[in-house]
């Protein structure tokens, strides 16, 4: 759930012995939407760990002001972000990055489906504020349901990225997803290193949207 002073949004690691929490309320805000790659699923200490933790962390050591909102829930559908959406878009973003999708992949779901559902996640983030930029993350779907839907469902993301104006971000697990040592054993799920992999990912784009 969206909490807008979390800790991962404001950098605490909750140990004792840390480093004053930085004040960011009058930085950007910068809200991730997204699912258990977002919200840090299986993770020692997502708050430190999970990829949103690590931009912030990237952020604040390049200078580039920032302040990261977390809103990922384990296991939810690009439908399920969609019926968030209003709920998490009370509070003012001038930055929404949105990671769904995944799990619509790993349940087969149609494609099509999930393009009709971020074109309305979308809308609804441009009808709470028209200003906001919107980033949306690149998912894949795992290879064993055929190429022909594989195919299909990589290229809903630029489709819709295109269609709606909104800059398509890489993809958040290129580097890391099938790779061992950098995931879980459930082998879906991103270590803390993977983690940092895929915060770099993300963050050329972010960061141009954010020094825009």
């Amino acid at each position: 759930p969206l909490e807008s002073t979390t800790r991962a949004a404001r950098g605490a690691t909750g140990r004792r012995n840390d480093p004053p929490t930085p004040d960011r309320s009058g930085f950007p805000k910068v809200l991730f939407i997204g699912t258990s790659l977002t919200a840090g699923y299986g993770l020692d200490n997502p708050a430190d760990d999970a990829y949103p933790a690590v931009v912030q962390r990237i952020a604040d050591s390049l200078g580039v002001h920032a302040w990261v909102v977390t809103a990922g829930v384990s296991g939810e559908t690009s439908a399920g972000a969609l019926r968030r959406a209003d709920w998490l878009l009370r509070e003012r973003a001038e930055v929404v990055v949105i990671e769904t999708g995944a799990n619509d992949g790993l349940r087969g779901l149609d494609p099509d489906s999930t393009a009709a559902n971020l074109r309305a996640v979308i809308a609804k983030v441009r009808a709470a504020n028209a200003a906001t930029k919107i980033l949306l993350v690149q998912m894949e779907a795992p290879t064993n349901l055929g190429a022909n839907y594989t195919r299909r469902f990589h290229d809903v993301f630029g489709r819709v990225a295109a269609s709606e104006n909104v800059t398509r971000l890489r993809f958040l697990l290129d580097g890391v997803a099938g790779i061992e040592r950098l995931n879980q054993p459930d082998g879906i799920h991103p270590t803390p290193e993977g983690a940092r992999l895929a915060a770099r990912n993300i963050w050329p784009g972010l960061e141009r949207a954010l020094r825009r």
